[in-house]
């Protein structure tokens, strides 16, 4: 038994070191019932930098057989050097994240030289005062409009391009480096390719990290050039429950790309801070001509 498991984690393994080797939004879908919030994880060692990751359950989920990427993304750094704490949480949308106090829950931990990770889109697209009512205005302008939630409190709605910008600026404030990181790809495919995101998600983070100055890690386009290739029936083999949420494989798929994605930014700011898992794994350097 133990060499079965031993053979399967190794074919995992192989599976996205193979994918990644060669490397050259989603906002309507519904999230599972939230699970109740987990403790939020502190600094194993407060003195070290620490890299926060920001989300949905796309990033942190363990709910009916699926994963969130946050989990294994740990497993590419040396812990030695740096934090890495997994603060997404499921069913959240940059609104609520901010609402619900996640987000304060963060600045409590961050300090200077500090890294976060800001992912958002796949619950943003939702009803404003209906149901769970954690829908952002669209765009990225300064329009608001003020709602009554369903619990007859009132609140004053912002774009999704509103709440982000203040994560960025929040992060920069503290001395910290924020990252726009776009969505993960959903398990959707019309003509042998993969869906690239419905909705202007993708878009509007890649717009919102050129104004405001930040590095982009292209999730979505990293992820889907990788899907396209394994092809439809290979990928179902990353996915869990449903077309939103990766299994074990597809959630290490993800933190991998993402790493990929960190490896290509300019700089590459967290390579000394990176495991020798993560040297397996080559930098996507995006060209003008495949964006």
């Amino acid at each position: 038994m133990r060499q079965l498991r031993n053979t399967t984690a190794a074919f995992i393994f192989a599976l996205v070191v193979a994918c990644l080797s060669t490397l050259t939004s989603a906002a309507q879908t519904a999230e599972q019932t939230p699970l109740p919030t987990p403790p939020i994880q502190r600094p194993a060692n407060p003195k070290l930098p620490t890299v926060f990751v920001v989300g949905d359950s796309t990033a942190n989920n363990n709910a009916n057989g699926g994963k969130g990427w946050g989990d294994p993304f740990v497993s590419f750094f040396d812990t030695s050097k740096l934090n890495v704490l997994n603060r997404a949480r499921a069913g959240r949308s940059s609104r609520t994240f901010l609402t619900e106090g996640l987000w304060e829950k963060v600045l409590e931990d961050l300090k200077a030289g500090d890294f976060v990770l800001i992912q958002f889109g796949h619950n943003d697209g939702g009803p404003l005062d209906t149901g769970r009512a954690r829908g952002s205005l669209p765009g990225l302008g300064e329009e608001t409009k003020e709602v009554t939630m369903p619990d007859g409190r009132r609140e004053v709605v912002h774009t999704f391009g509103w709440y982000n910008r203040k994560f960025i600026a929040d992060v920069k404030a503290k001395g910290a480096t924020p990252i726009v990181l776009s969505l993960t790809v959903r398990n959707i495919w019309k003509d042998g390719k993969v869906e690239r995101g419905s909705g202007s998600f993708r878009q509007w983070a890649e717009e919102l990290a050129r104004a405001e100055g930040v590095q982009l890690v292209d999730v979505t386009k990293i992820v889907a050039d990788k899907y396209d290739a394994l092809g439809e029936e290979k990928v179902k083999l990353l996915f869990g429950p449903d077309h939103t949420h990766t299994s074990p494989a597809g959630a290490e798929f993800n933190a991998a790309a993402v790493v990929a994605g960190l490896k290509g930014i300019k700089g590459d700011p967290l390579k000394k801070y990176f495991s020798a898992q993560a040297k397996e794994v080559k930098a996507y350097k995006p060209s003008k001509s495949n964006r």
